[in-house]
């Protein structure tokens, strides 16, 4: 009947709280730091949501044809008005909304920006002195481009952590169902608030423990294979 409350928001909200850990950890603030944001799916548009929430400004959006470039900061109702009820390209948001430049083509990691969300081109975004890339999709970056990252010191969030929320809430999902119970927005909200926060500390932590302190996606993949190692040996079959 309609499922969790949550989860639609939950993949863009869940790669915030993650960016934010990630941030927090590295002694950054995400309030007052300018967002360049690629899409303008779900994930995009509740990434944009949260990033203000917490503070942060993003500035950018993009669909098929084009993208936005929103100095002011995205608005993010109409953006669902446009992309959610009208079902609309990002040309009519620049319509609406005197302050926004419309753009053909690619070219949303040409804007200067603190924190980038998903990533097309790693030496620009460098070159830009951006702070932080993380990932919204399903490995979005090359090898080559999280290594070129890597080597000029940003901060890098990987797709297998950061993009966790959607799935995150879905168990959720299943946890209300099992029990009879229909939590508020709030409550699972903040659930996949300490959930996200830990999939951090937890890659974290593996990195630490095998000398790639700060290297997150190394982290994520020990902490991921571990995981998976231990409840294999706790069942006896390794």
């Amino acid at each position: 009947f309609g499922g969790s409350l949550a989860r639609t928001e939950a993949t863009g909200y869940g790669l915030l709280y993650f960016t934010n850990a990630m941030l927090k950890a590295n002694d950054i603030d995400i309030a007052g730091k300018t967002i360049a944001v690629s899409g303008a799916g779900n994930v995009a548009i509740y990434a944009i949501e949260k990033a203000q929430q917490l503070g942060g400004k993003p500035v950018t959006c993009s669909d098929s044809t084009g993208w936005i470039y929103d100095p002011e900061g995205i608005d993010v109702e109409l953006l669902k008005e446009i992309k959610e009820v009208r079902r609309e390209r990002l040309t009519a948001y620049a319509e609406a909304r005197p302050s926004a430049e419309y753009h053909e083509g690619k070219g949303v990691w040409t804007v200067k920006c603190d924190i980038e969300l998903q990533l097309e081109d790693a030496k620009i975004l460098v070159e830009n002195g951006v702070l932080a890339v993380a990932e919204g999709a399903n490995m979005p970056t090359t090898i080559e481009a999280t290594e070129y990252l890597q080597e000029n010191g940003i901060l890098f969030a990987p797709g297998k952590a950061s993009n966790a929320g959607g799935v995150a809430t879905s168990a959720l999902e299943m946890s209300q169902n099992s029990q009879r119970l229909s939590w508020t927005f709030e409550e699972v909200d903040s659930k996949l608030q300490a959930i996200m926060e830990n999939i951090f500390a937890n890659a974290a932590a593996a990195a630490e423990e095998y000398g790639m302190d700060k290297n997150y996606v190394a982290g994520a993949n020990i902490a991921g294979f571990k995981k998976v190692v231990d409840a294999m040996n706790a069942q006896g079959i390794v």
